[in-house]
């Protein structure tokens, strides 16, 4: 197999189930505030990690009795007593003020409880004084930050932290970062070293060092050593790549949503759809889920044969012997066996959608950009693509891989694709490129406008007292990719004269076929190579900063604390994909290292695109 382990001595994993226990008890804890039987609302993005934390017999057994998804119309429960749990969204609270004040001018009496998670925002607050309900409902708040999705992905499912944060410059959500950091401290800290990159990054580390101050210092055994925040906008290539690993192809065809995924018909083989749980648990995904799509196939035949054997082993037992073969192993087998038909569905499923024609010419192009190679022919297969109307966030996702490894479209290329893209999908679109020019996602080359002209003309545009602290609107103008030069100096693109054997990947540049080492796990690679920026000041200054390395406190014994130095927790704010995670698995087996992924919510390309569209005018 190709991936077994290089280094027998990796540490092992802390267990983060303790997380759920804490989030279902604080939840438990809540709802018994509110005595009596109670109809709960949920919002529904809450209810697949509600599902994770706890069931509906959990919440039964604490006097819920009936469960309603909000869907912001009039209710029809007749409890007396109504709880909410909702995200702090403004549009939310504003429905429940509507509930109440119909309720009123109904002459019916109810008791309302709202219960924010993660966290609770004064904005919500004064909605309920403003509609004239703040005394008549009691507010909470869960501090469920922190979802395990697996033994090494804890997400903290906020998918809308990638758009508030860097599209909108909302920064409510750092606090919350800064929590869930403070939280993983508490219980698995003290870390010895905290490394980071961005700028959210450093407001979040900053957020998270005032909650340390504030709260009481208590020593334990660290289980975790080091830490490092990347922001999503350190990194935007790796996520508008196509993913060709397992759990990535799975995800960007599939959609897994909190570690679940449905699978239709197609796949099951019978006529329902069928929903399953992908993580370390199912055996057959374990092996892989981190393979480049080309392995998977021999290796599900494999294990086909295996498990026949193991069928076959029962022929001329005596009564004893199949006795023993019943109770003991009989059920693993077929259980393993349902995995391994949905997996290979799954597979077929892929292979139908992915090995057409179109999908080898895409990657090729893709590739292409990477390297910096035939730039025309690639702009040529992006117009056909666009004009044949394939996919509207394909063309976008391509167009914006074209922008970042460009750096910039030469401004005759941007105009003819911009026009030939609204054309095209609607010139309601306009505004999405606004918001990916001013992420710097998709821009117009501007003729001898260097970084420094840039800089100075926008210190003109503001006076002195706050040229330091320029707006965001400000410093996205001057928002540049720099990816030919990054690429060069951290050689992201492998030597493409030599044969990548992706059977016995060399490198994490495995994920992409061999064509790409993820720039964002590089930068985690090198910095812990070096144990801080040193020798990376170029590369900092390319990224545009905000890079920082602290030492935190050390306790414990040798032993343990050499074991807990190799456990690594790397914070993605604003999302990662899962191909992001399989490569530093991969360099977690090559170092020794295990690494922890902590992220505001899982992303791909689709998702990440999606976030940006504004063609709701």
């Amino acid at each position: 197999m190709a991936h077994s382990a290089r280094r027998r001595d990796c540490p092992e994993l802390p267990d983060f189930s303790l997380l759920k226990r804490l989030a279902r008890d604080q939840l438990i804890y809540l709802l018994e505030q509110l005595p009596g039987k109670k109809d709960l609302f949920i919002e529904a993005d809450l209810m697949s990690p509600l599902d994770r934390i706890a069931n509906v017999s959990t919440l039964k057994q604490h006097e819920v009795d009936k469960l309603y998804k909000v869907e912001h119309k009039p209710v029809v429960s007749t409890s007396d007593q109504l709880c909410f749990l909702i995200r702090p969204r403004i549009q939310t609270v504003k429905w429940i003020c509507d509930v109440a004040n119909a309720d009123k001018a109904a002459g019916k009496f109810r008791r309302y409880k709202i219960i924010f998670t993660p966290q609770k925002f004064y904005a919500c607050e004064a909605v309920l004084e403003e509609q004239g309900i703040f005394g008549d409902v009691t507010t909470d708040e869960w501090a469920f930050n922190l979802l395990p999705l697996d033994d090494d992905i804890i997400s903290l499912e906020l998918p809308e932290f990638f758009r508030d944060n860097f599209l909108a410059g909302d920064q409510r959500w750092v606090r919350t970062a800064g929590s869930a950091l403070h939280l993983l401290h508490s219980l698995y800290g003290p870390f010895s070293k905290i490394y980071g990159i961005g700028r959210c990054s450093k407001m979040a580390y900053e957020s998270w060092r005032e909650q340390v101050e504030e709260g009481e210092q208590r020593t334990h055994q660290a289980e975790i050593g080091k830490v490092f925040l990347i922001d999503r906008d350190v990194d935007f290539v790796t996520p508008l790549c196509s993913q060709v690993v397992y759990e990535g192809l799975v995800d960007d065809i599939f959609r897994i949503k909190c570690g679940c995924v449905e699978f239709g018909p197609e796949v099951t083989s019978s006529d329902k759809s069928m929903k399953v749980m992908l993580n370390s648990q199912d055996k057959v995904f374990n092996e892989i889920r981190n393979e480049h799509f080309s392995n998977v196939f021999g290796f599900l035949s494999q294990k086909a044969r295996n498990l026949q054997t193991a069928y076959d082993k029962r022929r001329g037992m005596d009564i004893k012997q199949m006795k023993t073969f019943v109770s003991e192993e009989l059920k693993g087998l077929k259980q393993e066996h349902r995995l391994l038909s949905l997996h290979i569905g799954a597979s077929e499923s892929i292979m139908k959608k992915k090995t057409k024609q179109d999908f080898q010419e895409l990657l090729k192009t893709e590739h292409s950009l990477l390297e910096g190679f035939e730039i025309r022919e690639c702009i040529s297969f992006i117009e056909e693509h666009i004009n044949r109307q394939v996919s509207m966030i394909e063309s976008l996702r391509l167009l914006c891989l074209l922008s970042i490894t460009e750096n910039g479209l030469l401004p005759k290329d941007f105009r003819s694709l911009k026009a030939q893209y609204l054309q095209s999908y609607g010139v309601d679109h306009l505004l999405t490129f606004a918001n990916l020019r001013q992420l710097g996602l998709l821009v117009e080359q501007q003729p001898g406008e260097t970084l420094t002209v840039m800089e100075s003309k926008v210190g003109k545009l503001v006076n002195d007292k706050t040229a330091g602290k320029l707006t965001d609107a400000f410093s996205s103008l001057a928002k540049k990719s720099n990816f030919r030069a990054l690429s060069r100096k951290l050689n992201l693109v492998p030597k493409s004269d030599e044969e990548y054997d992706l059977r016995v990947p060399r490198d994490m540049a495995y994920i992409f076929s061999g064509a790409y080492v993820p720039l964002s796990c590089k930068l985690i690679e090198q910095v812990l190579d070096r144990d801080g920026w040193t020798g990376l000041e170029e590369v900092t200054r390319l990224l545009n900063g905000h890079e920082f390395a602290v030492s935190g406190s050390t306790g414990g014994d040798s032993k343990t604390k050499s074991d807990a130095q190799r456990i690594i927790l790397v914070m993605f704010l604003g999302g990662c994909t899962f191909s992001e995670i399989s490569a530093l698995r991969f360099l977690g087996r090559e170092r020794g290292y295990k690494f922890i992924v902590v992220t505001t919510a899982i992303t791909n390309s689709s998702r990440l695109l999606e976030a940006l569209l504004d063609n709701h005018a």
